[in-house]
């Protein structure tokens, strides 16, 4: 399992991204730990959250992800065994939200308290701030990479215009730039990326971690009907992956995986990894065994073959 550097951030990383958007939502804090500990003891050390992660759950205020984690580094004391990722940036609250400095600052001191650790690995912006200015972003950014709070920051939810703007705005004043994107991307949902995003990273080497990997799900191949929508809380945004395209998907997924004896998310997995340019898709889980068979994917050599009956079914 080769490992990839995240663009030009000198931050290594094993090429499976763990979903921390399921701590506090549809994991407890015990199932959560017993997850990561899985994950790193699988070789694996890169973990993605959110300071929002799970607001949306009822009851819950945001932070809870981030606090899971915080609480699973101080009992385990594997803070160095993971490449740690999180996001600023999405309403935490009416007045806490966006990319100013002052709630850059504010907010990277809440997101370390909950996580307890001195530093973020990888701080990204969750949503483009357009009443803020790109300089005051990235030069907030940049103060809190020289004071050692942050490794390296990286965009999520950028139109491609801005995203390169960001990159201009960074070179051209000697902040620190953005050194990876993360945009939705799966076997499915592929246009977006491809067209807009792939060149301009490819050109820029901007690592790439790509959410929505499995497609919510749909391409583990457990929903192939209306009737299986009921089976987990997301099923409800997967009915528009039920047509033509995506059968044809899972098809083709279920024979490679019967060539490796494997499973249809390992190969859907294994697919993204084998993309150029991507560094990793990021997957959750929330259940060790549902974990194993995600990890599966970075043991898989994909044959061209393979690779190309896959991305001519899924093109666009």
């Amino acid at each position: 399992m080769e490992k990839r550097e995240l663009g030009r951030s000198g931050l290594v990383v094993h090429p499976l991204v763990f979903g921390g958007n399921v701590f506090g939502w549809t994991a407890d804090e015990k199932t959560s730990f017993g997850l990561l500990d899985s994950f790193v003891d699988h070789g694996f050390d890169f973990v993605d959250t959110a300071d929002v992660y799970s607001r949306w759950v009822p009851g819950n205020t945001g932070g809870e992800s981030e606090t899971i984690i915080g609480n699973w580094f101080k009992q385990s004391g594997k803070r160095d065994k993971i490449v740690l990722a999180t996001k600023v940036g999405k309403p935490m609250s009416e007045d806490k939200k966006g990319l100013s400095r002052a709630y850059i600052i504010s907010a990277v001191e809440a997101s370390l308290k909950r996580l307890k650790t001195d530093y973020i690995d990888l701080y990204q912006s969750h949503d483009d701030d357009a009443n803020t200015p790109l300089e005051e972003t990235l030069s907030a950014f940049t103060d809190l990479i020289k004071q050692g709070k942050v490794r390296a920051i990286g965009a999520s939810n950028y139109g491609a215009a801005r995203l390169r703007e960001a990159l201009q705005v960074s070179k051209d004043n000697g902040f620190t730039r953005y050194e990876s994107l993360q945009p939705e991307y799966n076997l499915y949902d592929r246009e977006d990326y491809e067209k807009k995003f792939e060149s301009l990273c490819r050109e820029n080497n901007l690592g790439v971690i790509s959410y929505y990997s499995l497609a919510s799900g749909f391409l583990t191949g457990k929903y192939r009907s209306e009737a299986d929508l009921d089976k987990s809380p997301r099923g409800g945004g997967i009915k528009k992956y039920l047509n033509g395209k995506g059968y044809k998907i899972l098809s083709a997924l279920d024979k490679v995986a019967g060539e490796h004896n494997s499973t249809p998310a390992a190969v859907a997995l294994a697919w993204v990894m084998a993309r150029p340019g991507i560094t990793g898709p990021i997957a959750s889980a929330t259940s060790v065994h549902q974990l194993k068979e995600l990890g599966k994917a970075a043991e898989l050599n994909l044959k061209p073959h393979e690779i190309e009956m896959l991305t001519t079914v899924s093109s666009y």
